[in-house]
C-alpha cells in the first residue's frame, strides 16, 4: 500500500512539472506550427503578419518618396511637460512639445550619460508633429526648410530636433558628443554632412533618429544611412551580428500580402516595417560566450 501511494504520488509531481513547463511556454499564435532548427536547437513558431506591418515600428524611411502612414504613428506620443519625471537634465523649448514615451525615456538615459562626461548644455527643439503642425510648418518655411505635411519624420513621434543651449549643433559640445554616442541608445544623425545625395536632405546637426539597437550600431559601424542600411538588409536578407556581447539574427522579408514567419519561441524579438514593402525581424539569440 505504502508504495502505491509513493508512486502516485511520484506521478503527480512529475505530471505537475510537465504541465507547468507547457505552461510557462509562449503560446502560438492562432495554432501556427511550432518548429526546431536542427543545426542551432532554437525553437520558432510561426506567426501571421498582417500587410500594415510594413508601415509600424522603429526602422520606417519616411522621406519624400514615402509618406508615412497612419499605421505608422507612434502609439505613446505624449506631452514632456506633463511627465516632469522625464524632462531631467535638457531643456524644453516648447511646453507643446510631444514625442513617443518609449523614445523619451532612452533620450533621457542618454543626456544622463553626457553629464557624465560634462556635456549638459541640451534643449529638446522639436519632436513629434501631428499632420496639421506639419502643414503649418511647411507653408511657412517652405520647402528649403521643411518637408509637406505626411512626408517627415516628426510625424512618427521618433524623431527628436536636439539643440544646444550654448551654440549651434554643429560647433557645440552637445552635437559632437551625440555624433559620437547617439549610436549606443539606439538614435542615429539621421541627415549627414556626408550622405545628402542619398537621403535628399542637407545636413542637421540636430535631427536625430530613434532606429533602436543593434541597428544603430550596425549602421554607425558602415557609415550607413538609414536608406542604405535597409538597402543593405534587403540585398543580405538576413545577418547575425554581435553588439555589446549579444548575438542578435536580423532578418528581411518583403511583403505583398498576409504571409507567415518564423520567430524564435524562447527569445525576444522585434518586428519593423520598412515602409517599403518589407518587415525585419530582429531577433535576441544569446550571451556571447567569453573565453
Amino acid at each position: 500500500m505504502k508504495k502505491r501511494v509513493f508512486w502516485l504520488v511520484i506521478l503527480l509531481l512529475f505530471g505537475y512539472i510537465v504541465f507547468q513547463k507547457i505552461a510557462d511556454r509562449p503560446p502560438n499564435v492562432e495554432g501556427h506550427m511550432e518548429t526546431v532548427d536542427e543545426a542551432t536547437g532554437v525553437e520558432y513558431q510561426s506567426i501571421q503578419l498582417a500587410k500594415d506591418q510594413i508601415y509600424q515600428g522603429d526602422l520606417l524611411l519616411v522621406n519624400k518618396d514615402y509618406p508615412v502612414h497612419e499605421a505608422g504613428v507612434k502609439n505613446d506620443v505624449i506631452r514632456l511637460s506633463e511627465h516632469e519625471e522625464l524632462v531631467q537634465g535638457y531643456r524644453l523649448l516648447d511646453h507643446r512639445i510631444e514625442v513617443s514615451e518609449r523614445v523619451a525615456k532612452v533620450f533621457l538615459e542618454m543626456v544622463e550619460a553626457a553629464q557624465q562626461d560634462n556635456v549638459s548644455h541640451f534643449i529638446l527643439n522639436s519632436g513629434y508633429r501631428g499632420m496639421e503642425e506639419q502643414e503649418k510648418l511647411y507653408e511657412e518655411m517652405g520647402p528649403a526648410y521643411a518637408m509637406p505635411s505626411g512626408y517627415s519624420e516628426h510625424n512618427v513621434g521618433s524623431a527628436l530636433d536636439i539643440g544646444s543651449t550654448q551654440m549651434k549643433m554643429e560647433h557645440a559640445p552637445e552635437g559632437k558628443w551625440l555624433e559620437d554616442h547617439s549610436w549606443k541608445y539606439g538614435f542615429i544623425l539621421r541627415y549627414p554632412k556626408d550622405k545628402v545625395a542619398i537621403t535628399g536632405t542637407v545636413f542637421e546637426p540636430w535631427h536625430f533618429r530613434y532606429v533602436g539597437l543593434p541597428h544603430s550600431a550596425i549602421m554607425k559601424q558602415n557609415n550607413f544611412s538609414l536608406e542604405e542600411y535597409l538597402d543593405y538588409l534587403k540585398d543580405k536578407r538576413s545577418i547575425s551580428v554581435t553588439n555589446d556581447g549579444k548575438i542578435y539574427e536580423i532578418n528581411y522579408y518583403p511583403v505583398d500580402e498576409e504571409m507567415t514567419i518564423k520567430v524564435p519561441i524562447s527569445s525576444n524579438y522585434e518586428i519593423s516595417g520598412d515602409n517599403m514593402g518589407g518587415v525585419i525581424v530582429t531577433s535576441y539569440v544569446n550571451e556571447e560566450k567569453k573565453e
